[in-house]
């Protein structure tokens, strides 16, 4: 926002904002009440896509290509958001695909319900920065308990080993190849079927710059234009099989700000390749994400091999946590934890709504059994097989998973709460 600093006839200072009667301004509860309002609407979305029994959103975009998927991040990530809250919220469940690659509804969801909780608190006169303070302590004791009733779950010696010989192999091979390249002379180097961020870092390092995921019809149009040549294998490569251009720059093109690569002046290890089929490209896109959030969960079991149980059992028995430790705390934060308590619940109601059943008597059941048999793997049986113990069903997730969407949904809680005056032009506010 532009504007210019003046004195009054004291010599107080004052700023004057150009274009004011084009400009609009949000403070105190107004502006925190907006970005409650806006994280509840991307929250609401994609409530009922939480759980196996969750249901699908057919997304379109500007150029009419369909998208059917029940993925949080998917979903958000395709959303044309207006409200900057609301684009936090997208970023959130983007963040939670980056680190961990599983459980980005979840996320949403319990940030969701937790600005809806500090709305209410909002609206009794206490503090945001209180409320702040309160979910972080309530945070705390959660990931406590969540270490408490975690288990490990069996990864060998030998599997361990075994990934940190690939990951090894593939470090080496990685150099191996960059080197391989950089002995020739090249100073750019071009891909068709792409490459890891692994192989993408030590280019860089390399000062070797790269361009990954270019397609067949391109690549040889390429290798026609700068008299290079396709190589299959490394191995392969020398200074006589190079190309040549003068300059090679990235032009931004069009209101959706598509992107082109301008060229002017003119990969083989240890992998499994797993084929997709399905009736239609959705399907096999669904397919693929699919795939992706398995492998993600099996990533994060090999480097931590403790896990909770699924079903909303970790949330339920976190919620029962943090209400007990909420009664030991003497100033305002008890509110704060209590109200966080009460957010964790989001996650089973809706998985209990999203299954069929009565969502507030489902959970208040789950509750008092937990409580009664002293077993926090109890959660909701949403598959229908007749038992709501988590364990029995082989239903698990990583702790990692669990740790992070908490942490998570708090850190971008406390920051919208701590957001108190917005200024934009009248139609972004």
């Amino acid at each position: 926002m532009s504007g210019s600093l003046a004195f009054d006839e004291y010599g107080r200072p004052f700023i004057i904002i150009r274009d004011q009667e084009r400009k609009s301004r949000l403070t105190g509860i107004e502006a925190h009440k907006s970005h409650i309002m806006a994280a509840k609407a991307v929250a609401g979305v994609l409530r009922t896509s939480l759980g196996p029994k969750g249901l699908d959103k057919l997304l379109v975009s500007p150029d009419g290509d369909i998208t059917v998927t029940n993925d949080g991040a998917t979903i958000l990530k395709q959303m044309d958001v207006q409200h900057q809250i609301a684009k936090l919220m997208v970023q959130l469940s983007q963040s939670q695909d980056d680190e961990i690659g599983d459980g980005t509804t979840g996320v949403v969801v319990l940030a969701g319900a937790l600005l809806e909780q500090a709305e209410k608190l909002l609206d009794r006169g206490i503090h945001p920065i209180r409320v702040a303070d309160g979910y972080e302590m309530a945070a705390t004791v959660a990931c406590e308990h969540l270490e408490k009733i975690s288990e490990g779950f069996k990864v060998t010696p030998k599997d361990r080993e075994d990934y940190r010989k690939l990951r090894e192999y593939e470090l080496q091979k990685f150099e191996t190849m960059v080197k391989q390249v950089k002995d020739t002379g090249a100073n750019l180097v071009i891909c068709q079927w792409g490459f890891d961020d692994e192989a993408n870092h030590l280019l860089l390092q390399r000062k070797l710059p790269a361009v990954r995921w270019v397609g067949g019809p391109e690549i040889e149009l390429i290798a026609i234009a700068t008299g290079g040549r396709i190589v299959p294998r490394f191995e392969e490569l020398t200074k006589e099989k190079l190309g040549t251009a003068g300059t090679v720059r990235e032009l931004s093109f069009g209101t959706t700000k598509e992107k082109m690569l301008v060229i002017e002046d003119c990969n083989n290890s240890r992998a499994v390749t797993i084929f997709i089929r399905g009736g239609n490209k959705m399907i096999v896109e669904e397919g693929k994400r699919s795939i992706h959030d398995a492998l993600c969960v099996i990533r994060n079991l090999v480097k931590d091999s403790r896990i909770v149980y699924g079903g909303g059992a970790p949330e339920i028995s976190c919620s029962l946590a943090v209400a007990e430790a909420a009664k030991k705390i003497s100033t305002l934060e008890q509110y704060a934890m209590k109200s966080f308590s009460e957010a964790l619940e989001s996650v089973p109601l809706a998985l209990a709504e999203n299954s069929g059943f009565a969502p507030i008597h489902t959970l208040a059941d789950i509750k008092s059994r937990q409580i009664k048999e002293k077993n926090p793997r109890l959660g909701i049986d949403c598959l229908n097989k007749g038992t709501n113990d988590m364990k029995t069903q082989s239903v698990i997730e990583t702790l990692s998973s669990k740790r992070a969407q908490i942490l998570l949904a708090v850190q971008l809680t406390k920051m919208i709460l701590k957001i108190d005056d917005v200024r934009g032009s009248a139609d972004q506010v």
